[in-house]
């Protein structure tokens, strides 16, 4: 304990990593308070109840509730959370593998970068356009007239609005938790809304267990156990490498005839290179097959009523195949091989028994590849888990934090967040918040 509390008192004396945290945790604050504000027109008091019940039995649109906080159920102004950004982000990176203008903004290093950023703002503001009036009409179809204080065109108007302001509101402030803050800023306002649900999911478990004769507090500490051990899992598929040995050639001395032998060092490439962008890319997508259910035509709705139960065969076969679409998609994009192995080179680096320059570019491309492809299943795997864990009986709300989206993102955010964090106390010669709180001696 004494080392943990030297580590805080570490932290919170470098005045930059201070800053960042207390402003992440502001925006966090900030975020979680708009997620209780109600659209206006709305008595709450009535519409509450009816709002809860469409999200309560789980199902896609409790997961929906689950990613925003709660601001669903409570048709605040955040309702949409930020959904329609992920969804614009992904149109935006599938588009740049067919639009020549795109993919020259993605070499265009940081400028090319601001203006894809602002394509994805305009393009969130469209989805946002469409997603709204189909949040309002379920909003209309579920709540008894006598909730609403204003109705009609002044209603749609209003709501629409608020509800575009929210999601650009929440898209803000993810940008400015990446840019000010510590950590994705959009992962952690996901995060934060996930941790939300979490209390009322456990404590309605433990009330299961223990009202019905279900097992009792035996049956909850071994969930307990098992949900330690998901997290352990987890937490080594995120970090898992394969390190890939790198020579540098020989080195002469200034001023000497000596040569001094090249240092071996590795290349450490991820077994889950993408973390838990393919997680919440077909997350994002398999919202849409769960509209077809809305539909007039029988065959439609019977295929969408299929994908409105999250822990039915159809949706966990077709969520799994795109977790492992995306993770080769998210690889390919955000590992440039080609280019490291140009850097290598530049460096006098190479890799034995290999050349330098493309040779070294298709080898590290087919190692991706090749690890890859285990750590796509894996994810998809732990992803999908909450389907096996509802058949032992647990509460769905409670089965979502056993993997799923659920699970990876927590663990995928807090240890990026604590990376971040390390990084800012190993600069500052401390030890990583993971070690003990002592300082280390600075380089003279």
């Amino acid at each position: 304990m004494r080392k943990i509390v030297q580590t805080i008192k570490d932290i919170w004396s470098i005045d930059e990593l201070k800053t960042k945290i207390i402003l992440t945790l502001s925006f966090m604050a900030i975020y979680r308070f708009a997620s209780n504000v109600s659209l206006p027109g709305i008595n709450m008091n009535v519409a509450q109840a009816a709002l809860s019940r469409q999200t309560e039995g789980g199902g896609i649109l409790g997961l929906l509730d689950m990613f925003t906080g709660g601001a669903f159920a409570q048709a605040s102004v955040v309702a949409l959370g930020i959904m329609p950004y992920i969804s614009a982000s992904i149109v935006v990176q599938l588009m740049g593998m067919a639009i020549p203008y795109l993919q020259k903004l993605q070499k265009d290093g940081e400028s090319g970068r601001k203006k894809i950023n602002q394509i994805t703002r305009w393009l969130t503001i469209a989805i946002t356009a469409v997603q709204g009036p189909a949040y309002i009409a379920n909003i209309y179809g579920l709540i008894p007239s006598s909730a609403f204080y204003i109705s009609g065109s002044m209603f749609w108007v209003s709501s629409m609005v608020l509800l575009t302001a929210g999601t650009v509101f929440a898209m803000w402030l993810g940008e400015k938790i990446t840019d000010k803050g510590i950590g994705n800023g959009i992962s952690l306002l996901i995060m934060v809304g996930i941790i939300a649900r979490f209390p009322s999911s456990f404590i309605q478990e433990v009330a299961s267990r223990t009202n019905e004769s279900n097992g009792g507090l035996i049956m909850i500490l071994l969930e307990v156990v098992a949900w330690f051990a998901v997290i352990l899992i987890s937490i080594y598929l995120v970090t898992a490498v394969r390190r890939v040995a790198v020579q540098y050639a020989r080195k002469t001395v200034a001023g000497s005839i000596k040569s001094v032998a090249g240092a071996r060092q590795y290349i450490p490439l991820k077994l889950n290179s993408a973390g838990v962008m393919p997680i919440i890319f077909a997350q994002a997508i398999m919202f849409a097959p769960a509209l077809l259910a809305q539909s007039e035509n029988d065959t439609v709705k019977t295929i969408g009523m299929q994908f409105q139960d999250m822990f039915g065969f159809w949706y966990n076969l077709v969520f799994a195949l795109l977790i492992i679409i995306f993770s080769y998609f998210y690889t390919a994009i955000t590992i440039p091989t080609n280019k490291m192995a140009d850097d290598l080179k530049r460096s006098g680096g190479f890799i034995p028994g290999v050349k330098p320059g493309k040779d070294t570019g298709d080898l590290l491309d087919r190692v991706l590849s090749m690890i890859t492809l285990p750590g796509s299943l894996f994810l998809a795997l732990v992803a999908i888990l909450p389907a096996f864990v509802v058949m032992t009986g647990v509460q769905q709300s409670w089965a979502m934090f056993y993997g799923g989206t659920s699970l990876i993102i927590m663990v995928g955010v807090a240890i990026d967040t604590i990376q971040q964090i390390n990084s800012h106390l190993l600069n500052r010669h401390y030890d990583g918040l993971m070690k003990k709180g002592t300082k280390r001696k600075a380089l003279v």
